[in-house]
């Protein structure tokens, strides 16, 4: 297992600190810290109740931290809704994609964001569609196709596009290879990819440790609501599944915790 330490002259683009979040008496987030960089693609990765979901709304303004703060581009700020989420530069991908299947992909990347509401600028609109698959080298045979005849990872494309519309400096993709196949698996990490590539921060949760170490640059554990480790894509399944599940002392996930709350200290005091 390789700790994993950000080089501390390097400011992260999001940074939380001791996020928690309760339901009533169950809390479902504690004391949760976080950074991300641009261009890097952090994993958060846990099992089903660790708080993944629940971070991942958080981030999006669905849901609001009951303690803790989050900061942007070094600056305090407060999520109170996704509208809230979307003007800072944090654009979200959930798990059901939420496309309009009998709307074609133009369509689709531009709902409720047209041009022109009353007098729709189709050309223009078409035009900013083709641009945004080119620049992801995406796979989709027409603009002009209907989102219902596209197969799961064209889907994917279409939706991480319009997610990209409004220029954000982080994109959360929720389970974004979940039920697609080997081939359509491939396509959609290597959109993430070029996404990095452009400069953004993203974060990805996902169940499935085979895409994590494809593409991750670093890989979060979340267990039971807290961080539980911080890993490099080459760590063991033996220290992941450690830290994911508990197995054993886990004394390896709580030197990475331990390495990863210096880290975070020291870039603090600079």
């Amino acid at each position: 297992m390789s700790d994993v330490n950000v080089a501390p002259d390097r400011r992260a683009v999001l940074s939380l600190r001791g996020i928690s979040k309760n339901f009533g008496a169950v809390s479902a987030l504690t004391e949760v810290d976080l950074d991300i960089h641009s261009g890097e693609i952090v994993a958060v990765v846990g099992d089903n109740g660790a708080g993944k979901s629940t971070l991942v709304k958080i981030l999006a303004g669905v849901f609001q931290q009951n303690s803790g703060s989050i900061s942007f581009e070094g600056r305090p700020v407060t999520i109170s809704n996704p509208s809230a989420a979307l003007r800072l530069g944090i654009a979200t991908v959930f798990q059901d994609l939420a496309l309009c299947e009998n709307l074609d992909v133009v369509a689709n990347i531009f709902l409720g964001r047209e041009l022109h509401p009353l007098q729709l600028d189709e050309v223009a609109m078409e035009l900013r569609a083709w641009n945004l698959l080119n620049e992801l080298s995406a796979r989709i045979p027409s603009v002009r196709e209907p989102v219902a005849s596209l197969s799961g990872g064209q889907r994917q494309t279409v939706a991480i596009a319009r997610s990209l519309l409004m220029e954000p400096r982080v994109i959360l993709l929720d389970e974004p290879t979940a039920a697609l196949g080997v081939a359509q698996t491939a396509e959609v990490l290597n959109l993430i990819e070029r996404v990095a590539d452009r400069g953004l921060g993203v974060v990805m949760i996902s169940h499935n440790m085979e895409d994590v170490r494809a593409v991750a640059d670093r890989i979060v554990v979340l267990r039971l609501g807290r961080n539980n480790g911080v890993f490099s894509p080459d760590a063991s399944n033996q220290d992941l599944v450690a830290a994911i599940t508990g197995a054993g002392d886990n004394a390896v996930s709580r030197r990475a915790a331990r390495n990863a709350k210096s880290a975070s200290q020291h870039e603090e005091t600079l």
